[in-house]
């Protein structure tokens, strides 16, 4: 009976500790629940959110480009494109090839599609086509668990409508690049683009706008199902400039084949009213990212399609400088109105021969008539006369050699060559040879476009400071300086300009029009690309039509109108067009009429 009720009460024990390791364990369930139900509730909901909810970056809409009549220059438009989120794809590369199936693929797109799948984290959806249209989509849809992983976005696109009329000024946008990368969401959005040239970089920053989010429902394949918020972003700013599209449009055909750049400006505002680098290029080829094929056509191009002439192209100026000259000059008071210098067609300083473009030379001539016929040997003279520092410092008067920074990419300055300038460069003295070749715009004097317009308004509109712009102001702006440059000199000049053209003997003449009484006045230039050589002058100069495209003189006018009372001012340069006269002064002429009859204000 003992023996019984001990292993009777064992049992018992042995009963109670298995009830209280259970009632423990169940305790500590309990516990665990509570502590997760209760204290951790919120990490596990955003843990189960995140499998269950997407969260995607939406691209701000680009901010629109408007010339200054409210003509659309730059838009966005609808586009559809197919992503690739690699993690939601068991094999990557069966995915690709149902997808080329379908949708053709470019031997450089899909390079391009491998080396992003291998240089971005596998969540980061990566493009795989843009500018999709209704067939494409339909078909991907319709295909879609062929697809794991693609994805159809709906974006914008940025498009040009004007194509190569503004590509110089506008620039276009591209795909972020790895230098491109900034510590931003969007710098990681499929098909979001930057600014890479022209106005669209300069005022990235302002066209971009802010982006928004988009919170989705998602299954376990991924698969969208529902949106369940939405914040938007802000679209970007608009911007208009000052261009009118017509008369860039006239600018640019005045052109022709020809190779070189154009600027008008407004004399009294600074408004730069036209602006063109010919020949162009379609900015619409860069936004999705340019083919190699496309590409080398470009860079290849003698002619120079990618780099912006009217900014970046520096050139002498020819005798189109031999208005700083003048002005320097009579300023000086080391010539006047009545001054004199015979010209018989060359000079010798020192042991060089300096030559007057017209071998038989023009007699004795007054600044106006050497401007009108456009005398080498009188600029010879008086650049001697008052030395290179004057006409240095003249020629920064009028803005030449200084910065003009309208927001365009790679603005040159170009050079105004002064004493000093010699010395610290070359370790050499200025020379009367330097001067001479600085009276005529040579030797190591170099202008853009853009300087040529603006020197040339701020002789015409009286003498004040005005500065090009390429932004229209919302309000008026202050009033410009004024140059110390006096009435009666720059009358002088004007004088000059206006025989240019209109006399019968001028230079410019066959370029001459008379559009209901306005004129035109202006001053032509030819330099030369290459050294002709004492031997080449005995046995005769060979033409410039016979020489390689590449040999031939550049030709320079520069250009104003109405001659008695001035709006518009115009620089053209046209690369290797052999003559200023013949080539240059009809462009300017054609421009100069078009901005009148539209009476641009």
């Amino acid at each position: 009976m003992n023996n019984k009720n001990e292993k009777l009460r064992i049992l018992g024990q042995r009963t109670i500790v298995l009830i209280l390791l259970n009632l423990l364990a169940f305790v500590v369930i309990i516990a665990r629940l509570y502590y997760l139900q209760v204290f951790e509730a919120d990490k596990y909901k955003v843990m189960s959110d995140e499998n269950r909810i997407s969260t995607r970056f939406l691209v701000p809409p680009r901010g629109t480009i408007y010339d200054r009549n409210g003509e659309v220059i730059a838009k966005n438009e609808q586009d559809f494109q197919a992503v690739l989120i690699a993690e939601q794809t068991p094999n990557i590369s069966e995915t690709l090839a149902h997808f080329k199936q379908l949708i053709s693929l470019t031997e450089d797109e899909e390079k391009k599609i491998n080396a992003e799948i291998l240089r971005h984290r596998r969540f980061i959806p990566i493009k795989l086509k843009s500018r999709l249209s209704w067939d494409d989509v339909s078909k991907l849809m319709l295909h879609a668990p062929d697809l794991p992983g693609v994805e159809i976005e709906e974006g914008l696109n940025r498009t040009y409508p004007f194509a190569d009329l503004y590509a110089h000024v506008l620039g276009y946008v591209g795909p972020v690049s790895d230098k491109d990368r900034k510590d931003s969401p969007l710098y990681m959005v499929p098909g979001f683009k930057i600014g890479k040239s022209g106005l669209e970089k300069s005022l990235d920053y302002k066209l971009q706008g802010q982006g928004g989010t988009v919170k989705l429902e998602v299954n376990a394949y991924g698969r969208v199902m529902k949106e369940i918020e939405r914040q938007s972003g802000s679209i970007g700013s608009s911007v208009q400039i000052t261009i009118d599209s017509r008369l860039q449009k006239a600018a640019y055909d005045a052109f022709g084949n020809n190779s070189g750049a154009a600027v008008v400006l407004d004399v009294h505002s600074g408004e730069i009213l036209a602006l063109i680098s010919a020949p162009s290029y379609d900015p619409n080829l860069f936004t999705n990212g340019i083919s190699y094929k496309h590409w080398n056509a470009l860079l290849n191009n003698e002619r120079t399609p990618l780099i912006n002439k009217a900014v970046s192209g520096q050139y002498s100026p020819g005798s189109t400088f031999k208005i700083v000259v003048a002005l320097a000059a009579l300023e000086a008071k080391a010539i006047n109105a009545d001054t004199r210098y015979y010209c018989s067609g060359g000079m010798d300083i020192g042991a060089t021969r300096f030559h007057c473009w017209k071998h038989v030379g023009h007699g004795a001539l007054n600044v106006i008539e050497a401007l009108k016929y456009s005398c080498d040997i009188f600029f010879y003279e008086t650049a001697i006369r008052i030395g290179i520092d004057k006409i240095h410092d003249m020629a920064l008067q009028l803005g030449l050699g200084q910065p003009l920074n309208i927001g365009l990419d790679n603005q040159k300055n170009g050079l105004i060559p002064s004493e000093q300038w010699k010395k610290n460069t070359k370790d050499a003295v200025w020379t009367k040879g330097d001067s001479a070749n600085s009276g005529i715009g040579q030797g190591y004097v170099l202008i853009t476009p853009l300087h040529l317009a603006t020197m040339l308004a701020r002789v015409v509109n009286g003498g004040y400071a005005v500065m090009p712009t390429l932004i229209k102001q919302k309000q008026s702006l202050k009033p410009f300086k004024k140059l110390n440059i006096s009435k009666h000199s720059i009358d002088i000049v004007k004088q000059g300009m206006y025989e240019v053209v209109n006399a019968i003997d001028g230079t410019a003449h066959k370029a001459k029009f008379n559009l209901d009484g306005m004129r035109m006045g202006g001053k032509t230039g030819t330099t030369q690309v290459r050294r002709i050589s004492m031997k080449e002058r005995k046995a005769g100069i060979i033409s410039d039509s016979k020489l390689p495209w590449r040999l031939r003189n550049h030709a320079l006018f520069i250009g104003f109108a109405p001659a008695d009372n001035p709006r518009y001012a115009v620089a053209v340069v046209v690369e290797h067009g052999s003559s200023g006269s013949g080539v240059a002064a009809p462009i300017a002429g054609k421009i100069l009429q078009e901005a009148l009859k539209l009476n641009i204000q």
